[in-house]
């Protein structure tokens, strides 16, 4: 049949362009591969860490960050090497390096981290030994903070291999907090944080700072492993303050090399050549006091001592009322008076035990006209009072005997022109606290710990290091029944296994149909 006329015609085909379409393909590819290269450039350089862990176990502490940031590391020109020889099989391998690479990223390029594994890197490891002159036969890290091309090491006069001051040593074992039970040692938890940023301090200073402990006037029981003048001593190493005992009885002078005199509990009083003593080095540049009083029991020669700087301890004990029952355990705020308190300001604390309370004089005019500045740095929460006549029957708060609040529980002094910025290095200074309990490890709080080393090193002219501190890792163990083991066992060997089988089979037939 011949085709009508009014039938459209059709167009003929277009050829294709393979030439535009090829290069269009290659220039998307192109595309593509600029914007993965530019966002894992920006991925690389701009980046936020999270810590997903439960309790933040891989982020460091306040007070180790604000470390990290002090001109005296990051004014550094040398960087300080850290050699991490751990073997990957250790227990510790993962835990310690992760934190070890965080103490890296937020130093900035001012320590820098090496890490060799003793069994895999032979060559490495001989010349690590050879250098250090040590001998790898447990893991260990070596922090080396000097800043000059001085030996490494030498010898004293009986040939001892002596490492130089800024070459810091941390061994595995350190970084374990270790329990015996029923004979057996076995580690408890981990203490990473505290012992690498005690180290460091120590690397960066070359030798620990000495403050002298005054054995003669103070009452501290020092018996056994875990007593408070064993947990006072602790904590203040981890300080890098070396604690010396010596008796003011007879000295003229408290050494020129202390940087520091701890009173803890005095119980007899001193006498007028031994105040004078302790007169004549509060008037020192950079004097540093750190007294610790046990309540109601202040010898009344330091009592006037203390009042004259605007801080007097009470004869009384600090107490409350709670339903009728007599309160007697302190419960108290931190200021915001201070900035080496500020990390733990407005947070609560707890003393255990007996407490007095202090009278601070803060902003007296006439302690102003001295350049002296008592400030308060814990105060009783609301209910309590300093009750003069505690034991006595029928305990209740009479305004005109009692003492009433604001009652502060610890203060601090400061002599000299603190808020001149060219002065203030050279002002001395002094913290207070009515009780010595909190020491006591079966009582001890972390928030008291925290205090007291950001005490310690706000006295040693240390403000970057105080702050809330690390925290050790506990190990914990999970209580299951016999019952419970044999279920899961089964749920592990036969449940599982079976319903993996069962979705299989599912997967198959349904293929097969």
């Amino acid at each position: 049949m011949p085709q009508s006329s009014t039938e459209p015609k059709r167009k003929p085909a277009r050829a294709l362009n393979r030439w535009s379409m090829g290069t269009l393909s290659v220039l998307q590819i192109v595309s593509l591969a600029v914007i993965l290269i530019a966002l894992n450039y920006l991925a690389a350089t701009h980046y936020t860490r999270i810590d997903l862990s439960r309790q933040a176990d891989y982020t460091l502490s306040p007070a180790t960050q604000r470390y990290l940031k002090d001109p005296v590391l990051s004014g550094r020109k040398k960087p300080i090497q850290w050699i991490m020889a751990f073997r990957h099989s250790s227990p510790f391998y993962e835990r310690v390096r992760a934190i070890a690479e965080e103490y890296v990223r937020l130093s900035n390029g001012k320590i820098q981290l090496e890490v060799v594994d003793p069994l895999r890197s032979s060559d490495r490891t001989q010349q690590v030994t050879a250098a250090y002159g040590l001998s790898l036969a447990q893991d260990l890290m070596i922090m080396d903070a000097r800043t000059d091309e001085g030996p490494v090491s030498s010898e004293d006069k009986s040939g001892n291999h002596i490492l130089n001051p800024n070459v810091k040593l941390v061994l595995a074992d350190d970084l374990a907090v270790f329990t015996t039970t029923e004979g057996k040692r076995k580690i408890s938890g981990f203490q990473g944080e505290d012992v690498l940023t005690a180290r460091l301090v120590e690397s960066i200073e070359g030798r620990a700072r000495k403050m002298v402990f005054l054995a003669d006037k103070s009452r501290i029981d020092a018996e056994g492993e875990t007593s408070p003048a064993k947990s006072l001593l602790g904590t203040l190493q981890f300080q890098n303050i070396e604690l010396q005992g010596i008796n003011l009885s007879g000295l003229d002078e408290i050494p020129a090399d202390a940087e520091g005199v701890a009173l803890v509990a005095p119980k007899y009083d001193f006498t007028d050549a031994e105040i004078a003593v302790l007169e004549r080095y509060w008037s020192r540049p950079r004097a540093a006091l750190l007294v610790l009083l046990k309540p109601g029991e202040t010898p009344p020669k330091l009592r006037t001592f203390l009042r004259g700087y605007g801080v007097t301890p009470r004869r009384d004990r600090v107490i409350a009322l709670d339903k009728k029952r007599i309160d007697t355990t302190a419960r108290g705020v931190f200021t915001f008076g201070v900035d080496f308190t500020k990390d733990l300001a407005g947070q609560a604390t707890v003393f255990e035990g007996a407490t007095s309370s202090l009278e601070v004089r803060e902003g007296a005019e006439d302690l102003m006209n001295k350049q002296i500045n008592p400030v308060g740095l814990i105060q009783a929460a609301e209910g309590f009072w300093g009750e003069t006549k505690f034991g006595e029957k029928d305990t209740a708060f009479d305004a005109k005997e009692d003492n009433s609040p604001p009652l502060y529980l610890a203060a601090c002094v400061t002599r000299g022109a603190a808020s001149n910025d060219r002065a203030a290095a050279d002002t001395s200074r002094m913290v207070v606290i009515s009780n010595t309990d909190f020491l006591d490890p079966k009582t001890q709080r972390a928030e008291n710990i925290d205090f007291l080393a950001s005490s310690a090193n706000w006295l040693m002219n240390r403000q970057s290091l105080a702050g809330i501190g690390p925290r050790s890792l506990g190990t914990y163990k999970l209580p299951i029944l016999e019952a419970q083991v044999s279920f899961i066992n089964r749920v592990n060997l036969f449940f599982l296994p079976a319903f993996l089988v069962l979705i299989g089979t599912f997967v198959w037939s349904s293929r097969r149909a």
